[in-house]
């Protein structure tokens, strides 16, 4: 039997708040990423990943969004390590990408302004430019030419 998908229930909690809550309340969670042990944070990315194609897309947009924002308020090596943690994952299972709405998730990331963008980008791209080469290719098998080109690649 599994265990109960806590972070996946807190996901869905805040992807249905008002901004005025959920950008405070997503950063305090997502420092507290950085306190947890190896373990419980390869948990939190899993749950993420598996609750994120269950909250209808209007709530995940607004979720996704403050989150890509919130992202680029923390240090780099805060920003390196959750998208390191993310592609890590997603390399060794494509598959749990399969039901998000990549087209969507690429338009949210566009819909920000051209720093935040910058600095996103830059943090993916040196992420997966530091891949060996099969999990690079597992990567862009199923990330779309126009998210890869936003990325620089």
């Amino acid at each position: 039997m599994s265990e109960p998908n806590y972070a996946g229930n807190i996901i869905i909690i805040l992807a249905n708040l008002p901004d005025f809550l959920r950008t405070p309340i997503l950063k305090k969670r997502m420092l507290e990423f950085f306190t947890m042990s190896e373990l419980d944070r390869h948990e939190i990315i899993n749950n993420a990943l598996e609750a994120g194609p269950t909250i209808p897309f209007p709530n995940f947009s607004k979720l996704f969004k403050t989150w890509l924002e919130v992202l680029t308020t923390i240090t780099e090596e805060q920003r390196s390590l959750m998208f390191s943690k993310y592609i890590d994952e997603v390399s060794r299972n494509p598959q749990k990408l399969i039901n998000f709405y990549l087209d969507g998730i690429l338009e949210i990331f566009l819909s920000l302004d051209n720093s935040q963008k910058k600095i996103i980008a830059n943090s993916i791209h040196r992420i997966i430019s530091n891949l060996d080469e099969s999990s690079k290719k597992k990567l862009f098998l199923i990330i779309p030419e126009n998210a890869k080109k936003s990325l620089g690649f």
